[in-house]
């Protein structure tokens, strides 16, 4: 090996940071250990008779397609099923509006890829998604937070950071925000503070991007309206997946935008990956075509129910004084608040010690804070180690020193 190979490394390779959670999810392999730490599906929901069947029927039938390199844009039957769920929601899009990606983490690197140069301004929430953090920060992003009350994002701190930072000639990007059960907080924005961050993004000419990953995941309350269908001048990108929802392996996200925002995304995709695997894509259309994803999601939405009511009736019944949490209302998180003094970092250790885990929250703040914070998942567990694992987490909180 060169003994100057850091010479030969980019600039951007330098802001790559690994990803906490992947790096915890190591420490979270040793027999007996609950992890509440992964943002995993239940293995329960994945539809694999159906799967069996519709990948047989593939092969029998259209292996010329989907064995074959795809479009870009991505299948059009595929397309044309999200189009028409997506349409019965009231999004006014078609075919044009939506590119299918490898994943919604291919997403978040497009939006760097596309919109960002080194130095530039993204406004995120405090706390917010360390995917979407760690790819908007390896294109050059300078992240500014902004703080969070119970209806999310703030949109008086917004508006002042945005004077501020117009005012100093860095006009920020984007806006992202992730309105139903936030990652990693669990809460859903109403619809009259969707409705004051589109003004204020109107207001200064600002792109939003709306992460909405878990918004079919509801169990509870209303749905609210995505800023999408609020949005009157199309300055909305919105990022979905099937990785919740649906089944993670197949590795399919979609962006809906305007079709000249689409256009760059398309070019953007041309030079990573070509098209997303054109097999999956064929099977995940029949899948919907055959009407098994509705079915099978409404299972999974009553399965995650009890499996959140499990974690909040644990969580009452055994979490020490002074620790708090948020109740959401679907999704797959939830966030926990330890005292002021307490640091979540140093807990982790003393919680594998006691074999369960789950994310330090510091890890999800842009700008550091966050350190008595934590991200409880509650979707993967089975109910008996729901109920041991917040046992063992609240004998660790009484241990810390």
């Amino acid at each position: 090996m060169y003994s100057n190979l850091q010479d030969s490394f980019s600039k951007m390779s330098g802001r790559m940071k690994k990803s906490a959670i992947r790096e915890l999810l190591k420490l979270t392999n040793k027999p007996g250990l609950i992890s509440f730490a992964g943002g995993l599906p239940a293995p329960c929901t994945f539809p694999s008779a159906e799967l069996v069947e519709i990948s047989k029927e593939v092969l029998e039938k259209e292996a010329s397609i989907a064995l074959q390199y795809g479009t870009t844009e991505g299948d059009d039957l595929l397309r044309e099923q999200l189009v028409k769920r997506y349409v019965a929601m009231g999004l006014p899009i078609n075919k044009g509006n939506l590119v299918i990606t490898t994943s919604s983490q291919q997403a978040l690197d497009f939006l760097g890829r596309v919109f960002v140069n080194e130095g530039d301004k993204v406004i995120v929430e405090l706390p917010s998604y360390l995917g979407g953090i760690q790819a908007f920060t390896a294109y050059g992003a300078d992240l500014v937070g902004i703080c969070s009350d119970e209806h999310g994002m703030s949109s008086k701190l917004l508006e002042e950071k945005i004077v501020e930072l117009v005012k100093a000639g860095q006009k920020p990007k984007f806006i992202y925000i992730i309105p139903d059960f936030q990652n990693p907080a669990g809460g859903t924005m109403p619809e009259f503070r969707r409705k004051e961050i589109i003004e204020i993004a109107h207001k200064y000419e600002i792109l939003i991007v709306e992460d909405s990953p878990y918004r079919e995941l509801r169990f509870e309350g209303t749905a609210q309206p995505t800023i999408y269908q609020l949005d009157t001048k199309g300055i909305t990108i919105t990022l979905g997946t099937f990785s919740k929802i649906f089944v993670p392996g197949f590795r399919i996200g979609w962006i809906i935008a305007h079709p000249d925002i689409i256009d760059k995304f398309v070019t953007a995709k041309q030079s990573v990956d070509l098209c997303t695997p054109a097999f999956v894509q064929r099977i995940a259309a029949r899948y919907m075509e055959k009407g098994y994803f509705e079915k099978n999601l409404k299972a999974t939405i009553k399965l995650y129910g009890h499996k959140k009511k499990i974690m909040m009736e644990s969580f009452k019944k055994y979490m020490p004084e002074g620790v708090k949490w948020t109740d959401p209302e679907g999704g797959l998180f939830l966030f926990v608040y330890l005292p002021e003094h307490m640091d979540a970092q140093k807990l982790f250790m003393t919680a594998v010690d006691n074999n369960v885990a789950f994310v330090i929250g510091q890890v999800f703040h842009c700008d550091g804070s966050g350190k008595n914070t934590m991200r409880i998942n509650f979707s993967f567990c089975d109910d008996d180690y729901i109920v041991e694992g917040v046992k063992r987490l609240a004998d660790a909180i009484r241990a810390y020193k």
